[in-house]
């Protein structure tokens, strides 16, 4: 706030001056820094106009109130309001002057509130641009602009929640774009300068390196900020602030924007976005997958390891980590059954030493691990069933194209509907999520549909070496591979006071009846298998082996429903 002396000091008939104050106001911090858009709606032309004013009426300015960059809809947040109202009731102010009387309030109950306190404190409101005064047309007038005000301001933010949905239905970003974007102005084929949403060249790649990570599910929202932090991930800067590092919660909001896979969401309704995505949708899926487990599954604050989560007592109870301590203070980690723990069942199991754990999988390892022999039979059955699978995958990809066509045209007749307001928005919102998780599904399946072969024969063959070599790939790994061997290979692991046995996951399920087929067939008939044709085609067959294998998660795909297994039951290694 600046204060104003005006050099006249016209006296009224007692000889006293006539003192006034000015208030100014603008609604924007870009008009307060560039002096506004439209002559008489900065502050200097807001003041040179008062200060003319307060000439005619011969009267003396003393301080100059100014409102930088805020709005005129409620008087809670205008710090210089306050303090003029609070100065003109303890200073013998006469009058306040405002270029218009929206500048003062843009509401009829503030309006009349701010004149009672004007009135109560003995002053008289004046305004540049409108006649107004105490008579009865003068009153008339302040009430007529009063309202025009309110219905300004009432008007300008409907047509402002317009013009944004507007954007956001064609794909155009609402308000600044969130972290890892970048709002930018560019040049159109017909020389106009329009806003645009590029990606930010610094902190982009790092939130796609984020949603690849944590989709793995090897990483926590914790250990995953300090990596970021490490790698210099930073919140934008303002302009007296530098960037700071993310926040967990920060990150969780993050991680659940769907922006980042091209959707535009405004109030609640997605559109399809015109911006780049940096992440595809089913990762994005994915990630939410995990961050639900995190939330409501295991807690790794205290005693990490990497059996934890994979390993389950006999009694199906999940094994936690606890530290037992002697007499001498000295510390022994065991794994106990938190069933026994809690007492939620009868299970007498023993804690078993986490030394002693880790042991009985390494040996369980062994035991999943496929022979030479094996390794060789089911290389040629795999081999085999390829070369027929390219007809089975052309036509489900066709399917599934128009799986997803048809709900593309649902998604619009659906968003038409709500438009024309035949769909309330709560309907149009759950409609919304379920034809997006069908898309994430049908994009999932169409990807490993189109998949060629030698690309599929390449994963299988990838699955089939980590059969072949798990035991030794085991021994060797870290404890944060070991957990990811267990997340691959395994369902869950059950231990035992001198045992393990494990529920294998797809493909290695498959791999692991296949080789013991072939074992049985060699040793059986040398003819691979009983003498019935039919029995002798499904003997030939493993189970699986014409789906495809996704490198990074070991899963085969599905049909046309929601990748699911179909193993004929649980299965366990002895």
């Amino acid at each position: 706030m600046a204060m104003t002396t005006n050099p006249r000091s016209d006296r009224d008939e007692t000889g006293d001056a006539r003192r006034g104050v000015i208030y100014a106001r603008v609604s924007t911090a870009d008009q307060a820094t560039r002096g506004g858009e439209r002559d008489g709606f900065s502050i200097p032309a807001q003041i040179e106009q008062c200060q003319r004013k307060a000439e005619s009426y011969q009267c003396e300015v003393v301080r100059d109130f100014v409102e930088r960059g805020e709005s005129g809809t409620s008087t809670a947040n205008r710090p210089a309001l306050k303090e003029m109202l609070d100065y003109i009731e303890t200073n013998g102010i006469e009058y306040v002057f405002v270029h218009k009387l929206d500048r003062l309030a843009r509401n009829r109950r503030d309006d009349v509130e701010i004149t009672w306190r004007i009135q109560q404190a003995g002053a008289r409101l004046i305004s540049c641009t409108e006649n107004i005064d105490e008579t009865a047309s003068g009153m008339l007038l302040h009430g007529i602009m009063s309202s025009i005000a309110e219905f300004y301001s009432r008007n300008l933010a409907t047509e402002v929640v317009k013009g944004m949905e507007q954007k956001a239905r064609t794909g155009g970003t609402p308000g600044l774009a969130p972290l890892g974007y970048r709002n930018v102005a560019a040049i159109n084929a017909d020389g106009r300068e329009i806003r645009t949403v590029d990606i930010d060249p610094e902190r982009g790649p790092l939130i796609t390196w984020a949603y690849q990570q944590y989709a793995t599910g090897a990483w926590t929202l914790r250990t995953l900020t300090e990596a970021l932090e490490a790698k210099g991930f930073t919140s934008r800067g303002a302009r007296n602030r530098p960037g700071q590092p993310i926040r967990i919660n920060s990150l969780s909001k993050l991680l659940r924007n769907p922006y980042y896979k091209g959707e535009v969401v405004y109030r609640e309704i997605s559109y399809p976005g015109r911006h780049e995505p940096l992440i595809d949708t089913q990762t994005w899926e994915q990630v939410q997958v995990v961050l639900g487990e995190h939330a409501s599954g295991e807690k790794q604050r205290e005693h990490p390891h990497y059996l934890k989560s994979s390993v389950f007592c006999r009694c199906g109870s999940r094994l936690v980590v606890t530290m037992a301590k002697n007499r001498q203070g000295r510390i022994y980690p065991y794994f106990m059954c938190i069933g026994r723990h809690q007492k939620r069942n009868d299970c007498y199991q023993k804690a078993i030493p986490i030394d002693i754990a880790e042991s009985l999988v390494e040996d369980l390892y062994r035991d999943v691990q496929l022979t030479p022999e094996q390794h060789e039979s089911v290389s040629s059955f795999v081999q085999a069933e390829l070369s027929n699978s390219q007809a089975a995958v052309d036509q489900a990809h066709r399917d599934l194209t128009t799986q997803k066509d048809r709900l593309l045209t649902e998604r619009t007749q659906l968003l038409r509907a709500h438009y024309a307001g035949a769909v309330p928005l709560d309907l149009l919102k759950t409609e919304q999520d379920r034809i997006a998780r069908q898309l994430a599904t049908i994009e999932t399946h169409m990807e490993r549909s189109i998949t060629k072969a030698v690309e599929i024969e390449h994963n299988l063959q990838l699955a089939m070496r980590y059969a072949a070599n798990c035991h030794l790939g085991y021994l060797a790994a870290a404890p944060s591979v070991r957990r990811l061997y267990n997340q691959a290979f395994f369902t869950k692991i059950e231990l035992g006071e001198d045992d393990a046995t494990g529920t294998l996951k797809e493909p290695f399920d498959s791999i692991r009846t296949a080789a013991s087929t072939v074992g049985r067939e060699s040793e059986d008939s040398p003819a691979l298998g009983p003498q019935d044709p039919d029995d002798l085609e499904k003997q030939k067959k493993p189970a699986h082996v014409d789906a495809g294998l996704k490198e990074t998660v070991l899963v085969p795909p599905a049909g046309f429903e929601p990748a699911a297994f179909c193993s004929g039951g649980r299965r366990s290694i002895p």
